[in-house]
């Protein structure tokens, strides 16, 4: 017998692409692949404490025992908190939960006054973050550049200066070398309040990556393992090419890029147990037409989804994408693309969803992209709310009031919750005599206008002059090391 509840009923749109078969098939291929092949560690220090830990060493190859890697799963922590600047949880990377933020790297920017691709210079990262800083449903900020107007061999500090400057939120940052890594690290800590506090409370967090297909380079291996000693969150995922770098087949490559991961796991947590790792990455496929690769391939949706599925089956949070295209401007192709990624993340469940504003396979930042992007992340969430559920939103009494003929415009009950629905910043929703009379614009005009009137209006929560001057001094340190000052 039905019995009418008054609790609210509110069930999150989800899907899967594997099922629970496939999950163990693909863990237990990675076991073998981790058992048999093994993979290439090229940091001393690290083959040493791994062969410690019962791994079997042949020089630089490295195979791990499988009781060895599910404990490392087992030790890393299941939900990794970034806080913001101030030492406020921000994005709780855990479950089903999604946080979008931009992307990592990119040597060209589309100037936001000209409209042209040029190459990005620190004072874009700052823009760009203090744009990040102002638009509602972007959670956490990647420098979306790198500088070409500084010295290359110390640019990540740039950025990282640049955009601790210019946002409050969460930092993913990049570090070309360990001696980078711990200046950059020296700087998160002066911002915190020491290293205590920035453990405690960490916003930001290293992007690092093995390499493709089954080595752990040097230079990874040795800020992954100052991470850990310090206990720093790590994102430490592969960026894959299928057909290039991974296999070509979708479960091939999840196979091989989780092995990657999980070495990196294991070393990790030998270091440290209970380190806070970021699992997840990227397996998009070659377009042997061109030769590059796909970021709007339907190949790669499937499968960074299929890798989501597997973090959830080792309860660990994932780097997922998100708002990128490989149209080469800002058009429909990006708006496509771009928008196809943000909702099947959201589904998915990916947790530090990356690379909104990316254009041109990768290769290029697009102001215009970003914002618009933040306007589709709104409308997805509103999506993934569900449906409520409940006596009020059952509206029975309502539609009872109202009766056969009549209207609800001026009911207490519309008047209560037309609000719950989403309303667009930038999609047009005028009639076409309003529109022209507007002047025509298009979904790029605003954006442009939108992105130009918050970086002209939007003043980001300033560092204390103290910090500032500490990261200036830092940087300027590491210009000299550069220098051979």
């Amino acid at each position: 017998m039905y019995t009418r509840s008054n609790h609210t009923v509110n069930l999150s749109p989800r899907f899967r692409i594997l099922s629970d078969d496939q999950i163990a098939e693909l863990h237990l291929a990675t076991l073998e692949v981790l058992r048999r092949t093994g993979v290439d560690v090229q940091e001393p220090a690290a083959v040493e404490r791994l062969a410690g830990a019962g791994c079997w060493v042949d020089g630089r190859r490295v195979r791990f025992p499988a009781h060895l890697v599910e404990w490392a799963i087992e030790s890393a922590p299941s939900t990794v908190m970034l806080c913001d600047r101030n030492g406020r949880a921000a994005v709780a990377l855990q479950g089903e939960r999604a946080y979008f933020g931009t992307g990592s790297d990119t040597p060209n920017i589309v100037d936001l006054e000209t409209g042209e691709r040029r190459p990005v210079v620190k004072e874009d990262v700052a823009r760009t973050s203090r744009l990040v800083d102002a638009l509602p449903n972007i959670a956490f900020m990647m420098c979306s550049g790198i500088a070409s107007d500084v010295h290359e061999a110390i640019s990540d500090l740039h950025h990282f200066e640049a955009m601790v400057s210019n946002t409050t939120k969460p930092i993913a940052f990049t570090a070309w070398n360990l001696d980078n890594l711990k200046d950059i690290v020296e700087m998160a800590e002066a911002v915190a309040g020491g290293a205590e506090a920035l453990r405690r409370s960490p916003f930001c967090a290293l992007y690092t990556e093995p390499i493709s297909p089954l080595m752990l380079g040097p230079e990874a291996t040795q800020k992954l393992m100052y991470m850990a000693e310090k206990g720093l969150p790590t994102i430490f995922t592969p960026g894959m090419v299928t057909g290039a770098s991974a296999p070509v087949t979708i479960a091939g490559a999840l196979v091989q890029g989780n092995a990657e991961m999980l070495a990196g796991f294991v070393l990790a947590q030998l270091i440290r147990p209970g380190t806070p790792l970021i699992y997840g990455g990227g397996l998009l496929p070659i377009d042997m037409r061109t030769t590059l690769m796909a970021y709007g391939a339907p190949e790669g949706m499937l499968g960074v989804s299929a890798l989501k599925e597997m973090a959830r089956y080792y309860r660990l949070p994932m780097f997922h994408f998100a708002g990128c295209s490989d149209a080469k401007t800002f058009d429909e192709q990006a708006s496509v693309e771009g928008a196809l990624w943000v909702m099947m993340a959201a589904l998915s469940g990916g947790n530090l969803v990356h690379d909104v504003g990316y254009i041109d396979n990768g290769l290029t930042t697009s102001y215009q992209q970003l914002v618009v992007m933040d306007e589709v992340i709104g409308m997805v969430n509103r999506f993934m709310g569900g449906v409520t559920v409940n006596a009020e939103t059952l509206a029975q009494d309502v539609i009872d009031r109202v009766g056969p003929g009549g209207h609800f415009l001026s009911d207490e009950h519309t008047l209560a919750h037309f609000r719950d629905n989403w309303v667009p910043a930038l999609l047009d929703r005028a009639n076409y005599t309003n529109w022209v009379a507007a002047g025509r614009l298009t979904l790029g005009d605003r954006a442009t206008a939108r992105a130009r009137a918050l970086l002209e209006k939007h003043q980001p929560q300033p560092l204390v002059p103290e910090v500032t001057a500490r990261l200036a001094e830092i940087v300027a340190r590491a210009e000299r090391r550069v220098r051979g000052q």
